[in-house]
């Protein structure tokens, strides 16, 4: 049996035990039967090391593990990572298990402590919720592992340097997507659009499910076949939907961890796919001080994963975001008109009335729709009370800002531009209601 000793270590007991030891000796300097008895002791202890060592290092692979993890990692969920432990040894065992995760979580405390009986496997399960997108590397698991004694514990490392990327929310991505084909949005807080006239032509005749419109309700049918039966119309399909995302330095804003870029990222993706499903056509646009980013609208299988790949590679520029880059591009590449779903945010309102001229033209050739995000950290501020000087100070500030915020959506309604204002962590929803009530009032 050859011993490594970078895989041998103590264990606090065998500490605890050799710090009695030590007592023990010092004690003998007073009377003699101290000392004997810590030489026995001593003995005792180190015949009970040497077997537990030998036991521990006799098995090469007493024991064995590895890590289960899904292909890519969902950006702002919980991503469910297992790890499988099986013992070999002809003994039960106490373990613990040390997983290096990637440093971009900065979680230094990730340790498991367990009991494995002999010939059992057992599986640890635990999540993670990354914040940006990109490569995360894992290091190695570590399993130390003693027998009943536990003196001294044996290290087993497995599976060195696994790499996961970091893609935008697919988990947010197909929840939407499952329930829009159960039909079952508005449990997620999607509103029930009514639909403004049947501009659409009839489609079939189904069985009613929770979310169809009761007007739909096709009397004839439903006693004939003794069950409520709707009306199914077609929408009208194939329309353009893009996405632009503004890449510039306002988005790097953070917000729980993860920028509003990230958030306009999942987002963006969710819609996509529900404007897929809807037979719609999705089409991608990311720009700074320049167009970073084009996939083209179409109903080809792939374009999701076209989609998903453009969105993983993007990256926050600190320039400031060109709208005469983006309305040039649009007005060359973009013939057809579109609902033009703008993703950027705008704190003050002379912000937005150095781009005013180019969301107007924008506005002329496509629907355009224009998200910005609600500054929740000012909403915190006015609910707080005002107790001094410097809190009056601060809720001045604050209301003053809150109220540009209002007076940006006013202006762009006055123009006719949709809007939507919303915190980060509604977003999806808020956009999806809105795509789902443009879809109702035939303006995509």
């Amino acid at each position: 049996m050859k011993l490594k000793l970078p895989e041998l270590y103590f264990t606090y007991r065998s500490y605890t035990l050799a710090g009695a030891l030590v007592f023990l000796y010092v004690l003998g300097f007073f009377h003699v039967f101290f000392y004997h008895t810590a030489n026995l002791f001593l003995l005792f202890l180190l015949l009970l090391t040497s077997i537990e060592i030998g036991i521990l290092f006799k098995n090469k692979k007493g024991i064995e593990a590895k890590r289960h993890t899904p292909l890519k990692l969902s950006n702002g969920d919980d991503n469910v990572i297992t790890i499988y432990i099986k013992n070999q040894y002809p003994f039960d065992v106490h373990a613990s298990l040390v997983d290096e995760l990637p440093i971009l979580f900065q979680i230094r405390d990730f340790k498991k402590i367990f009991f494995l009986p002999t010939e059992k496997e057992t599986h640890i399960r635990y999540t993670l919720k990354p914040t940006q997108r990109g490569e995360y590397y894992f290091g190695a698991i570590r399993v130390f592992v003693s027998s009943r004694m536990k003196l001294v514990e044996r290290r087993f490392s497995f599976q060195e340097n696994n790499m996961l990327p970091v893609y935008p929310s697919f988990i947010q991505m197909k929840k939407y997507e499952l329930l829009a084909i159960h039909n079952r949005l508005t449990i997620e807080g999607i509103k029930k659009i009514r639909r403004l006239g049947h501009t659409s032509e009839f489609e079939y005749i189904k069985e009613y499910a929770q979310g169809d419109y009761v007007k739909n309700i096709n009397w004839k049918a439903s006693a004939r076949r003794n069950k409520i039966m709707v009306n199914k119309y077609q929408d009208e399909k194939a329309q353009q939907v893009y996405c632009a995302i503004d890449m510039g330095r306002t988005m790097k804003m953070p917000f729980n961890g993860m920028t509003l870029l990230d958030y306009a990222i999942n987002a963006s993706l969710v819609l996509s796919n529900i404007a897929y499903k809807k037979d719609d056509k999705p089409g991608l646009i990311t720009f700074s001080d320049k167009v970073q980013c084009f996939v083209a609208a179409e109903r080809r299988s792939t374009q999701m994963h076209r989609i998903v790949e453009a969105l993983y590679k993007q990256q926050t520029l600190f320039y400031e975001s060109s709208y005469e880059q983006l309305y040039q591009y649009t007005h060359t590449y973009l013939t057809q008109r579109s609902l033009f779903l703008l993703f950027t945010n705008f704190e003050h309102i002379s912000s937005l009335k150095r781009q005013l001229k180019y969301l107007k033209q924008l506005s002329k050739k496509h629907t355009l729709l224009v998200v910005f995000f609600e500054n929740t950290e000012l909403q915190n501020q006015l609910q707080q009370p005002a107790n001094n000087i410097l809190d009056i100070y601060y809720k001045a500030i604050a209301e003053k800002m809150n109220t540009e915020k209002h007076i940006i959506t006013n202006t762009l309604s006055a123009l006719g531009i949709q809007s939507i204002y919303t915190a980060p962590q509604n977003l999806s929803v808020a956009v999806i209601n809105k795509y789902l009530e443009l879809k109702a009032r035939g303006l995509v």
